[in-house]
Protein backbone atom coordinates (compact mmCIF):
# COMPACT_ATOMS: atom_id res chain seq x y z
CA UNK A 1 0.00 0.00 0.00
CA UNK A 2 1.63 3.25 -1.49
CA UNK A 3 1.76 6.14 0.98
CA UNK A 4 0.18 9.48 -0.66
CA UNK A 5 2.18 12.87 -0.52
CA UNK A 6 -0.77 13.91 2.37
CA UNK A 7 0.15 10.98 4.35
CA UNK A 8 3.92 12.01 4.29
CA UNK A 9 3.06 15.64 4.83
CA UNK A 10 0.81 14.36 7.87
CA UNK A 11 3.42 12.41 9.59
CA UNK A 12 6.01 15.33 8.86
CA UNK A 13 3.84 17.80 10.45
CA UNK A 14 3.50 15.30 13.50
CA UNK A 15 7.59 14.93 13.94
CA UNK A 16 7.88 18.75 13.70
CA UNK A 17 5.57 18.81 16.46
CA UNK A 18 7.09 16.49 19.02
CA UNK A 19 10.66 18.87 18.12
CA UNK A 20 8.86 22.09 18.70
CA UNK A 21 7.17 20.33 22.38
CA UNK A 22 11.02 19.14 23.21
CA UNK A 23 12.48 22.78 22.52
CA UNK A 24 9.54 24.47 24.95
CA UNK A 25 10.52 22.34 27.39
CA UNK A 26 14.52 22.90 26.75
CA UNK A 27 13.94 26.35 27.95
CA UNK A 28 12.36 25.07 31.00
CA UNK A 29 15.53 23.11 31.82
CA UNK A 30 17.85 24.92 34.15
CA UNK A 31 19.41 22.43 36.15
CA UNK A 32 19.97 18.58 36.49
CA UNK A 33 17.24 18.02 38.11
CA UNK A 34 15.09 19.62 36.17
CA UNK A 35 16.24 17.39 33.48
CA UNK A 36 15.59 14.03 35.06
CA UNK A 37 12.70 15.05 37.39
CA UNK A 38 11.54 18.06 35.70
CA UNK A 39 11.37 19.81 38.86
CA UNK A 40 8.87 17.77 40.62
CA UNK A 41 6.13 20.16 38.73
CA UNK A 42 3.74 17.22 37.10
CA UNK A 43 -0.02 18.09 37.37
CA UNK A 44 -1.53 14.57 37.79
CA UNK A 45 -3.36 14.91 34.39
CA UNK A 46 0.00 15.39 32.69
CA UNK A 47 1.62 12.78 34.73
CA UNK A 48 -1.41 10.10 34.35
CA UNK A 49 -1.08 10.23 30.42
CA UNK A 50 2.89 10.63 30.09
CA UNK A 51 2.96 7.22 32.07
CA UNK A 52 0.11 5.66 30.36
CA UNK A 53 2.16 6.76 26.66
CA UNK A 54 5.53 5.66 27.85
CA UNK A 55 3.83 2.45 29.44
CA UNK A 56 2.48 1.18 26.11
CA UNK A 57 4.81 1.66 22.96
CA UNK A 58 3.24 0.14 19.89
CA UNK A 59 2.37 -3.30 21.45
CA UNK A 60 -1.13 -1.01 22.22
CA UNK A 61 -1.83 -0.34 18.30
CA UNK A 62 -0.21 -3.79 16.73
CA UNK A 63 0.45 -5.96 19.20
CA UNK A 64 -2.70 -6.30 21.12
CA UNK A 65 -5.25 -5.86 18.02
CA UNK A 66 -3.15 -8.35 15.94
CA UNK A 67 -3.16 -11.16 18.70
CA UNK A 68 -6.70 -10.46 18.88
CA UNK A 69 -7.94 -10.59 14.99
CA UNK A 70 -5.85 -14.07 15.02
CA UNK A 71 -6.84 -15.95 17.76
CA UNK A 72 -9.94 -13.49 19.69
CA UNK A 73 -10.27 -12.02 23.10
CA UNK A 74 -8.65 -15.22 25.01
CA UNK A 75 -5.62 -12.68 23.50
CA UNK A 76 -6.85 -10.36 26.03
CA UNK A 77 -5.66 -11.90 29.06
CA UNK A 78 -2.05 -9.39 29.23
CA UNK A 79 -4.39 -6.49 28.74
CA UNK A 80 -6.39 -7.35 31.54
CA UNK A 81 -3.26 -8.18 33.95
CA UNK A 82 -1.62 -4.67 33.03
CA UNK A 83 -4.79 -2.83 33.61
CA UNK A 84 -4.88 -4.39 37.34
CA UNK A 85 -1.35 -3.87 37.59
CA UNK A 86 -1.49 0.16 36.47
CA UNK A 87 -4.34 0.50 38.69
CA UNK A 88 -2.66 -1.43 42.04
CA UNK A 89 0.19 0.90 41.34
CA UNK A 90 -1.33 4.17 41.25
CA UNK A 91 -3.41 3.16 44.26
CA UNK A 92 -0.45 2.23 46.34
CA UNK A 93 2.84 3.02 45.04
CA UNK A 94 2.28 6.62 43.45
CA UNK A 95 1.22 8.62 46.61
CA UNK A 96 3.85 6.73 49.02
CA UNK A 97 6.85 7.09 46.75
CA UNK A 98 6.08 10.73 45.91
CA UNK A 99 6.75 11.19 49.64
CA UNK A 100 9.20 9.19 50.27
CA UNK A 101 11.67 10.42 47.51
CA UNK A 102 10.70 14.05 48.36
CA UNK A 103 11.80 13.29 52.15
CA UNK A 104 14.98 11.24 50.76
CA UNK A 105 15.70 13.79 48.52
CA UNK A 106 16.31 10.99 45.69
CA UNK A 107 15.47 11.91 41.67
CA UNK A 108 16.20 8.76 40.65
CA UNK A 109 15.10 5.43 41.60
CA UNK A 110 18.43 3.79 42.55
CA UNK A 111 19.36 7.04 44.29
CA UNK A 112 16.03 6.33 46.60
CA UNK A 113 17.19 2.55 47.14
CA UNK A 114 20.45 4.09 48.69
CA UNK A 115 18.72 6.81 50.70
CA UNK A 116 15.73 4.56 52.11
CA UNK A 117 18.07 1.45 53.20
CA UNK A 118 21.44 4.10 54.21
CA UNK A 119 23.48 1.69 51.78
CA UNK A 120 26.94 3.70 53.39
CA UNK A 121 28.66 1.00 50.89
CA UNK A 122 27.02 2.39 47.14
CA UNK A 123 26.54 -0.96 46.19
CA UNK A 124 23.33 -0.76 46.19
CA UNK A 125 22.90 2.18 43.66
CA UNK A 126 25.51 0.72 41.79
CA UNK A 127 23.36 -2.53 40.72
CA UNK A 128 20.23 -0.50 40.63
CA UNK A 129 21.98 1.51 37.67
CA UNK A 130 23.48 -1.37 36.32
CA UNK A 131 19.81 -3.19 36.07
CA UNK A 132 18.56 0.22 34.65
CA UNK A 133 21.22 0.29 31.90
CA UNK A 134 21.17 -3.06 30.74
CA UNK A 135 17.62 -3.79 30.39
CA UNK A 136 16.74 -0.25 28.71
CA UNK A 137 19.28 -0.88 26.59
CA UNK A 138 17.01 -3.72 25.21
CA UNK A 139 13.96 -1.75 25.85
CA UNK A 140 14.74 1.30 23.71
CA UNK A 141 16.04 -1.04 21.05
CA UNK A 142 12.54 -2.54 20.46
CA UNK A 143 11.20 0.72 20.25
CA UNK A 144 14.02 1.56 16.82
CA UNK A 145 13.29 -1.93 15.68
CA UNK A 146 9.02 -1.83 16.01
CA UNK A 147 9.90 2.32 14.42
CA UNK A 148 12.27 0.42 11.15
CA UNK A 149 9.18 -2.21 10.50
CA UNK A 150 6.95 0.48 10.47
CA UNK A 151 8.41 2.47 8.46
CA UNK A 152 9.31 -0.30 6.05
CA UNK A 153 5.67 -1.80 6.03
CA UNK A 154 3.84 1.52 5.32
CA UNK A 155 6.07 3.89 3.59
CA UNK A 156 8.21 1.01 1.73
CA UNK A 157 11.58 2.73 3.05
CA UNK A 158 14.57 0.71 4.29
CA UNK A 159 14.19 -1.18 7.32
CA UNK A 160 17.31 0.48 9.00
CA UNK A 161 16.24 4.37 7.36
CA UNK A 162 12.92 3.90 8.95
CA UNK A 163 14.80 2.89 12.17
CA UNK A 164 17.00 6.24 11.93
CA UNK A 165 14.25 8.33 11.36
CA UNK A 166 12.25 7.25 14.03
CA UNK A 167 15.61 7.31 16.93
CA UNK A 168 17.06 10.83 15.19
CA UNK A 169 13.50 12.06 15.80
CA UNK A 170 13.61 10.86 19.42
CA UNK A 171 16.71 11.72 20.36
CA UNK A 172 16.62 15.09 19.44
CA UNK A 173 13.27 16.38 21.60
CA UNK A 174 14.71 13.97 24.38
CA UNK A 175 18.45 15.09 24.25
CA UNK A 176 17.61 19.01 24.28
CA UNK A 177 14.07 18.44 26.46
CA UNK A 178 15.42 15.76 28.97
CA UNK A 179 11.82 14.78 31.45
CA UNK A 180 9.86 17.46 30.61
CA UNK A 181 10.22 17.17 26.64
CA UNK A 182 9.72 13.51 27.16
CA UNK A 183 6.47 14.16 29.24
CA UNK A 184 5.11 17.36 27.26
CA UNK A 185 5.72 15.07 24.00
CA UNK A 186 4.23 12.06 25.80
CA UNK A 187 0.84 13.63 27.00
CA UNK A 188 0.47 15.32 23.20
CA UNK A 189 1.13 11.13 22.04
CA UNK A 190 -1.28 9.80 24.58
CA UNK A 191 -3.89 11.72 22.90
CA UNK A 192 -3.19 10.89 19.57
CA UNK A 193 -3.25 7.12 20.08
CA UNK A 194 -6.60 7.53 22.63
CA UNK A 195 -8.33 9.82 20.09
CA UNK A 196 -7.52 7.15 17.17
CA UNK A 197 -7.95 3.87 18.61
CA UNK A 198 -11.79 5.39 19.20
CA UNK A 199 -12.04 6.70 15.39
CA UNK A 200 -11.13 3.75 13.44
CA UNK A 201 -12.49 0.82 15.28
CA UNK A 202 -16.14 3.89 14.89
CA UNK A 203 -15.50 4.19 11.47
CA UNK A 204 -15.42 0.88 10.52
CA UNK A 205 -17.99 -0.47 12.24
CA UNK A 206 -20.02 2.24 10.28
CA UNK A 207 -18.33 0.79 7.23
CA UNK A 208 -19.69 -2.88 7.67
CA UNK A 209 -22.99 -1.45 8.79
CA UNK A 210 -23.41 -1.24 12.35
CA UNK A 211 -22.51 -3.51 14.93
CA UNK A 212 -24.38 -6.21 14.32
CA UNK A 213 -23.44 -7.30 10.81
CA UNK A 214 -20.04 -6.95 12.51
CA UNK A 215 -20.66 -9.62 14.87
CA UNK A 216 -22.63 -11.38 12.33
CA UNK A 217 -18.63 -10.76 10.44
CA UNK A 218 -16.75 -11.96 13.38
CA UNK A 219 -19.23 -15.42 14.04
CA UNK A 220 -18.47 -15.98 10.15
CA UNK A 221 -14.46 -16.00 10.95
CA UNK A 222 -13.96 -17.09 14.59
CA UNK A 223 -17.15 -18.66 16.19
CA UNK A 224 -15.36 -18.52 19.15
CA UNK A 225 -13.70 -15.09 19.13
CA UNK A 226 -15.38 -14.17 22.47
CA UNK A 227 -14.53 -16.79 24.47
CA UNK A 228 -11.87 -15.81 27.18
CA UNK A 229 -10.77 -19.58 27.67
CA UNK A 230 -11.09 -21.40 24.43
CA UNK A 231 -7.56 -22.44 23.47
CA UNK A 232 -5.95 -21.17 26.94
CA UNK A 233 -4.32 -23.05 29.83
CA UNK A 234 -3.67 -22.44 33.48
CA UNK A 235 0.16 -21.87 32.81
CA UNK A 236 -0.63 -19.32 30.03
CA UNK A 237 -3.43 -16.95 31.70
CA UNK A 238 -0.69 -16.78 34.64
CA UNK A 239 1.98 -15.79 32.32
CA UNK A 240 -0.15 -13.35 30.85
CA UNK A 241 -2.22 -11.53 33.83
CA UNK A 242 1.81 -11.12 35.05
CA UNK A 243 2.96 -8.39 33.46
CA UNK A 244 0.95 -6.30 35.49
CA UNK A 245 3.42 -7.25 38.23
CA UNK A 246 5.63 -5.54 36.13
CA UNK A 247 4.56 -2.14 36.53
CA UNK A 248 5.44 -1.95 40.47
CA UNK A 249 9.56 -2.58 39.27
CA UNK A 250 9.60 -0.15 35.88
CA UNK A 251 11.20 2.70 36.30
CA UNK A 252 9.62 5.14 33.07
CA UNK A 253 6.39 4.70 34.81
CA UNK A 254 7.05 5.25 38.42
CA UNK A 255 9.70 8.03 38.17
CA UNK A 256 5.92 9.87 37.06
CA UNK A 257 4.82 9.58 40.11
CA UNK A 258 8.10 11.62 42.05
CA UNK A 259 7.15 14.39 39.59
CA UNK A 260 4.00 14.72 40.91
CA UNK A 261 3.47 18.01 42.79
CA UNK A 262 2.29 16.40 45.80
CA UNK A 263 0.82 13.07 46.89
CA UNK A 264 -2.77 13.94 47.03
CA UNK A 265 -2.52 14.57 43.41
CA UNK A 266 -2.25 10.19 42.95
CA UNK A 267 -5.79 9.85 43.16
CA UNK A 268 -6.68 12.13 40.14
CA UNK A 269 -3.39 10.48 38.23
CA UNK A 270 -5.05 7.46 39.16
CA UNK A 271 -8.63 8.19 37.71
CA UNK A 272 -6.90 9.99 34.77
CA UNK A 273 -4.47 7.49 34.00
CA UNK A 274 -6.88 4.39 34.19
CA UNK A 275 -9.78 5.97 32.33
CA UNK A 276 -7.13 6.50 29.57
CA UNK A 277 -5.82 2.88 29.85
CA UNK A 278 -9.76 1.60 29.40
CA UNK A 279 -10.29 3.71 26.51
CA UNK A 280 -7.24 2.30 25.02
CA UNK A 281 -7.49 -1.00 25.55
CA UNK A 282 -10.91 -1.30 24.67
CA UNK A 283 -10.30 0.97 21.40
CA UNK A 284 -7.82 -1.78 20.79
CA UNK A 285 -9.99 -4.71 21.12
CA UNK A 286 -12.50 -3.37 19.07
CA UNK A 287 -10.18 -2.77 16.32
CA UNK A 288 -9.34 -6.45 16.42
CA UNK A 289 -13.59 -7.03 15.98
CA UNK A 290 -14.19 -4.64 13.51
CA UNK A 291 -11.61 -5.64 11.21
CA UNK A 292 -12.12 -9.22 11.36
CA UNK A 293 -16.17 -7.79 10.02
CA UNK A 294 -14.21 -5.34 7.53
CA UNK A 295 -12.06 -8.08 6.08
CA UNK A 296 -14.54 -10.19 5.41
CA UNK A 297 -16.53 -8.10 3.36
CA UNK A 298 -14.46 -6.84 1.64
CA UNK A 299 -11.81 -9.50 0.41
CA UNK A 300 -10.09 -7.52 -2.40
CA UNK A 301 -8.43 -6.27 0.06
CA UNK A 302 -6.41 -8.82 1.87
CA UNK A 303 -4.94 -8.23 5.49
CA UNK A 304 -1.35 -10.01 5.44
CA UNK A 305 -0.22 -9.58 8.30
CA UNK A 306 -2.63 -9.01 11.49
CA UNK A 307 -0.78 -6.56 13.21
CA UNK A 308 -1.14 -4.48 10.75
CA UNK A 309 -4.87 -4.44 11.15
CA UNK A 310 -5.18 -0.99 12.44
CA UNK A 311 -2.30 0.68 9.70
CA UNK A 312 -4.80 -0.68 7.05
CA UNK A 313 -8.01 0.24 8.58
CA UNK A 314 -6.80 3.88 9.02
CA UNK A 315 -5.45 4.14 5.24
CA UNK A 316 -8.57 2.40 3.77
CA UNK A 317 -11.08 4.63 5.67
CA UNK A 318 -9.70 7.63 6.05
CA UNK A 319 -8.53 10.65 3.70
CA UNK A 320 -4.77 10.29 3.73
CA UNK A 321 -4.32 13.26 5.90
CA UNK A 322 -5.94 11.80 8.42
CA UNK A 323 -4.61 8.47 7.82
CA UNK A 324 -1.26 10.33 8.19
CA UNK A 325 -2.43 11.66 11.60
CA UNK A 326 -3.51 8.16 13.22
CA UNK A 327 -0.80 6.68 11.50
CA UNK A 328 1.40 8.56 13.78
CA UNK A 329 -0.29 7.29 16.70
CA UNK A 330 2.14 4.28 16.06
CA UNK A 331 4.89 6.20 15.59
CA UNK A 332 3.46 7.82 19.09
CA UNK A 333 3.28 5.05 21.07
CA UNK A 334 6.73 3.94 20.00
CA UNK A 335 8.64 7.33 20.82
CA UNK A 336 7.05 8.24 24.09
CA UNK A 337 8.32 5.45 25.26
CA UNK A 338 11.90 5.29 24.03
CA UNK A 339 11.50 9.13 25.25
CA UNK A 340 10.62 8.04 28.52
CA UNK A 341 13.60 5.11 28.52
CA UNK A 342 16.66 7.53 27.26
CA UNK A 343 16.19 10.12 30.39
CA UNK A 344 16.17 7.23 32.85
CA UNK A 345 19.23 5.51 31.58
CA UNK A 346 20.46 8.31 31.15
CA UNK A 347 20.03 9.57 34.80
CA UNK A 348 21.84 5.94 35.97
CA UNK A 349 24.67 6.16 33.70
CA UNK A 350 25.44 9.61 35.27
CA UNK A 351 23.41 9.95 38.31
CA UNK A 352 24.12 6.52 39.65
CA UNK A 353 27.27 5.36 37.82
CA UNK A 354 29.20 7.98 36.66
CA UNK A 355 29.45 10.16 40.06
CA UNK A 356 30.05 6.59 41.58
CA UNK A 357 33.46 6.40 39.54
CA UNK A 358 34.59 10.04 39.42
CA UNK A 359 34.00 11.14 43.15
CA UNK A 360 33.44 14.96 42.39
CA UNK A 361 31.09 17.62 42.47
CA UNK A 362 29.93 19.29 39.29
CA UNK A 363 27.99 22.20 38.81
CA UNK A 364 24.53 22.05 38.01
CA UNK A 365 25.42 23.40 34.28
CA UNK A 366 27.66 20.65 33.89
CA UNK A 367 25.56 18.28 35.51
CA UNK A 368 22.98 19.13 33.12
CA UNK A 369 25.28 18.52 30.12
CA UNK A 370 26.17 15.19 31.11
CA UNK A 371 22.15 13.83 31.29
CA UNK A 372 22.56 15.37 27.54
CA UNK A 373 25.23 13.25 26.72
CA UNK A 374 24.44 9.87 28.95
CA UNK A 375 20.98 10.17 26.88
CA UNK A 376 23.16 10.59 23.31
CA UNK A 377 25.60 7.47 24.36
CA UNK A 378 22.00 5.22 25.23
CA UNK A 379 20.68 6.22 21.73
CA UNK A 380 23.86 4.99 19.79
CA UNK A 381 24.24 1.75 22.02
CA UNK A 382 20.40 0.86 21.11
CA UNK A 383 20.88 1.87 17.55
CA UNK A 384 23.83 -0.55 16.99
CA UNK A 385 21.81 -3.41 18.77
CA UNK A 386 18.34 -2.48 16.68
CA UNK A 387 20.59 -2.64 13.73
CA UNK A 388 21.75 -6.44 14.28
CA UNK A 389 17.63 -7.08 14.99
CA UNK A 390 18.16 -10.76 15.91
CA UNK A 391 15.24 -10.83 18.09
CA UNK A 392 11.32 -9.64 17.57
CA UNK A 393 9.90 -6.73 18.89
CA UNK A 394 7.58 -8.52 21.24
CA UNK A 395 10.81 -10.38 22.85
CA UNK A 396 12.65 -7.44 23.73
CA UNK A 397 9.92 -5.73 24.97
CA UNK A 398 9.07 -8.72 27.15
CA UNK A 399 12.25 -9.20 28.33
CA UNK A 400 13.27 -6.15 29.62
CA UNK A 401 9.58 -5.75 30.96
CA UNK A 402 10.26 -9.22 32.97
CA UNK A 403 13.88 -7.58 34.21
CA UNK A 404 12.33 -4.52 35.97
CA UNK A 405 9.37 -6.63 36.80
CA UNK A 406 11.42 -9.02 38.82
CA UNK A 407 14.28 -7.16 39.86
CA UNK A 408 13.06 -4.18 41.07
CA UNK A 409 9.17 -5.23 41.71
CA UNK A 410 9.31 -6.59 45.24
CA UNK A 411 12.03 -4.03 46.24
CA UNK A 412 10.03 -0.74 45.35
CA UNK A 413 7.01 -2.41 47.14
CA UNK A 414 8.92 -3.45 50.48
CA UNK A 415 11.11 -0.02 50.45
CA UNK A 416 7.86 1.45 50.24
CA UNK A 417 5.87 -1.02 53.21
CA UNK A 418 7.94 -2.80 55.02
CA UNK A 419 10.40 -1.51 57.89
CA UNK A 420 12.81 -4.18 57.84
CA UNK A 421 14.05 -4.18 54.76
CA UNK A 422 18.04 -3.91 54.56
CA UNK A 423 20.30 -2.78 51.66
CA UNK A 424 21.67 -6.53 51.86
CA UNK A 425 18.40 -7.72 51.00
CA UNK A 426 17.61 -5.14 48.33
CA UNK A 427 20.77 -6.37 46.74
CA UNK A 428 20.34 -10.23 47.04
CA UNK A 429 17.19 -9.98 45.96
CA UNK A 430 17.57 -7.43 42.76
CA UNK A 431 20.52 -9.76 41.68
CA UNK A 432 18.65 -12.73 42.28
CA UNK A 433 15.19 -11.60 40.30
CA UNK A 434 17.44 -10.48 37.36
CA UNK A 435 19.81 -13.53 36.66
CA UNK A 436 16.36 -15.38 37.23
CA UNK A 437 14.67 -13.75 34.35
CA UNK A 438 18.07 -13.52 32.40
CA UNK A 439 18.72 -17.49 33.07
CA UNK A 440 14.82 -18.37 32.47
CA UNK A 441 14.58 -16.63 28.87
CA UNK A 442 17.45 -17.61 27.53
CA UNK A 443 16.96 -21.72 28.43
CA UNK A 444 13.56 -21.82 29.78
CA UNK A 445 13.39 -24.81 32.18
CA UNK A 446 9.69 -23.58 32.29
CA UNK A 447 9.21 -26.31 29.17
CA UNK A 448 10.74 -29.05 31.01
CA UNK A 449 8.79 -28.10 34.37
CA UNK A 450 5.37 -27.14 32.93
CA UNK A 451 5.30 -28.34 29.45
CA UNK A 452 5.01 -24.86 28.23
CA UNK A 453 6.18 -21.65 28.82
CA UNK A 454 5.54 -20.09 32.21
CA UNK A 455 6.70 -15.73 31.42
CA UNK A 456 9.83 -14.98 32.93
CA UNK A 457 8.86 -12.48 35.57
CA UNK A 458 6.84 -15.01 37.31
CA UNK A 459 9.70 -17.10 38.58
CA UNK A 460 11.77 -13.65 38.82
CA UNK A 461 9.50 -11.50 40.59
CA UNK A 462 9.30 -14.50 43.05
CA UNK A 463 12.82 -15.40 43.36
CA UNK A 464 13.28 -11.52 44.32
CA UNK A 465 10.64 -11.30 47.18
CA UNK A 466 11.66 -14.11 48.98
CA UNK A 467 15.17 -13.48 49.11
CA UNK A 468 15.11 -9.83 50.00
CA UNK A 469 12.99 -10.74 52.58
CA UNK A 470 15.20 -13.87 54.02
CA UNK A 471 18.17 -11.87 53.77
CA UNK A 472 16.80 -8.56 55.16
CA UNK A 473 15.49 -10.47 58.76
CA UNK A 474 18.92 -12.34 58.94
CA UNK A 475 21.19 -8.72 58.20
CA UNK A 476 18.34 -6.67 59.92
CA UNK A 477 19.53 -3.99 62.87
CA UNK A 478 17.51 -1.46 64.43
CA UNK A 479 17.81 1.92 63.07
CA UNK A 480 16.38 5.06 64.32
CA UNK A 481 16.81 7.24 61.45
CA UNK A 482 15.32 5.13 58.81
CA UNK A 483 12.43 4.39 61.34
CA UNK A 484 12.02 7.86 61.64
CA UNK A 485 11.90 8.65 57.99
CA UNK A 486 9.64 5.68 57.49
CA UNK A 487 6.77 6.76 60.12
CA UNK A 488 6.87 10.69 58.80
CA UNK A 489 6.03 9.19 55.40
CA UNK A 490 3.57 7.37 56.85
CA UNK A 491 2.29 10.30 59.23
CA UNK A 492 2.17 12.99 55.99
CA UNK A 493 0.23 10.47 54.18
CA UNK A 494 -2.14 10.23 57.07
CA UNK A 495 -2.71 13.29 56.90
CA UNK A 496 -3.66 13.87 53.41
CA UNK A 497 -6.26 11.11 53.86
CA UNK A 498 -7.45 13.36 56.56
CA UNK A 499 -7.38 16.67 54.37
CA UNK A 500 -4.66 18.44 55.99
CA UNK A 501 -1.86 20.60 54.57
CA UNK A 502 1.25 18.42 54.20
CA UNK A 503 4.40 18.38 56.13
CA UNK A 504 6.53 19.15 53.35
CA UNK A 505 6.16 21.30 50.10
CA UNK A 506 7.88 22.09 47.17
CA UNK A 507 9.73 24.84 47.30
Amino acid sequence: MGASPWTVGAIVLYFAAMIAIGMFAFRQTDDHDDYMLGGRRLNPFVAALSAGAADMSGWLLMGLPGALYASGLVESWIAIGLTVGAYLNWRFVAPRLRVYTQAVDAITVPTFFEARTKDRSRLLRIVSGLVILVFFTFYVSSGMVAGGVFFQSSFGTTYETGMLIVAGVTLIYTLFGGFLGATYTDVVQGCIMVVSLLLVPTFAIVAVGGFGPMVEGINAVNPTFSSLVRGATTIGVISSVAWGLGYFGQPHIIVRFMALRDAREAKAGRRFGIGWMILSVSGAIVTAMAGIAYFHQHPEHALTDPEAVFLDLAQLLFHPFFAGIVLSAVLAAIMSTMSSQMVVTSSALIEDLLWMVSHREYSPRVQLWFGRVGVLVVAIVAVLLASVRNATILDLVGFAWAGFGGAFGPIVLLSLWWRKLTNWGAIAGMVAGAVTVFWWGQFEPDVALFGEHLYEIVPGFAVCLILAVVVSLLTYKPDAEIQAGFDETVAELDSFKQGKRPARQVA
